[in-house]
């Protein structure tokens, strides 16, 4: 029996008792003590609101023998959950087989007639990464990086992190995690480094393992705070935008990229960022995106790193 067909199954058969035991599910289900605890805590989380009594003879009950109001959906609200589903394939979020169970449930929720709107809906819609020769609602095979899932899981319960990254050799870092963002296709963590101090961003990609930090004596968060603020890099990055350009600049703009708009209509704006010059990596992004900007730009302020590149981008196309 799958999970979710054993769940509503006990769900059924719970709401129809006074009283029962872990031990009872465990009999009538066989299935072992863990996986009916596990059980009973996905239920509570659904909304059935269950009681626990203490003692030898202790168990649950349900409260007034029923169970919360039953969630319906409008036809719009389905329609926005499985268009949201549609949108977001093939973009490695995490959490994929619960996503797949949530749309297996809401799929047994609606009546035939909406099920076919959502069947013309996923023939109509295209968007990017999806396979137009073979497009299925519940086709969600975009797996993510496997230590994306652990990682969350374990920052949920603390941001103090041992994180091992495989870059040529191994190497481990204890971090205070910042952001955990995805950019350009690839999920990175952007954290503090605890032992040198300073804030770094590491590829989930290269991530082999995840642990709690468990060092007692560790910086307090509003420390490393009050600490990046002074670290705060200058911008040698200025470039004024005309509406074209702030066009492309909400197609894609790097994460630590802030425009701020120069008038009342926003048709005009100008960005600021900073760039290491030092890092040939980040200078040639930085000059990639300032192409992929267009024309419609003026330059204040870039490092002569990033100016020799785009002269060379230039010339390389007889420009």
């Amino acid at each position: 029996m799958k999970k979710v067909e054993r769940i509503n199954v006990i769900m059924r058969y719970i709401n129809n008792r006074a009283h029962f035991t872990i031990a009872e599910i465990m009999r009538e289900f066989d299935i072992s003590r863990s996986t009916a605890m596990r059980d009973i805590r996905e239920i509570e989380s659904m909304g059935m609101p269950l009681v626990s009594e203490v003692g030898r003879d202790g168990g649950y009950f349900v409260m007034h023998n029923s169970v919360l109001p039953e969630v319906r959906f409008t036809d719009n609200e389905v329609k926005a959950l499985f268009i949201a589903f549609m949108a977001t394939r093939n973009l490695q979020l995490p959490y994929l087989k619960s996503r797949q169970s949530l749309a297996e449930k809401l799929l047994c929720l609606i009546s035939e007639q909406q099920q076919d709107n959502l069947v013309l809906l996923n023939k109509i819609l295209l968007f990017e990464g999806t396979n137009p020769h073979n497009p299925d609602i519940l086709d969600l095979s975009d797996l993510p990086h496997p230590m994306l899932e652990k990682l969350l899981q374990t920052l949920l319960s603390d941001r103090y992190l041992f994180i091992t990254i495989e870059e040529n050799v191994m190497e481990t870092y204890p971090i205070y995690l910042l952001q955990l963002y995805r950019e350009k296709s690839h999920w990175h963590i952007e954290g503090f480094n605890l032992n040198d101090d300073k804030k770094q961003v590491f590829s989930v990609d290269q991530l082999t393992d995840v642990q709690p930090y468990q060092n007692r004596k560790r910086r307090s968060e509003q420390e490393i705070l009050d600490h990046l603020k002074k670290q705060v890099e200058v911008m040698n990055v200025i470039i004024d935008l005309g509406p074209e350009a702030i066009a492309q600049f909400k197609k894609y703009h790097p994460k630590n990229v802030s425009l701020s708009y120069t008038n009342p209509y926003h048709s005009t704006g100008v960005l600021k960022t900073f760039v290491d010059a030092t890092k040939t990596e980040e200078v040639k992004e930085m000059a990639n995106w300032i192409m992929f900007l267009g024309e419609d730009i003026s330059i204040r302020k870039v490092p002569d790193e990033v100016l020799d590149v785009l002269h060379a981008r230039f010339k390389l196309f007889g420009l």
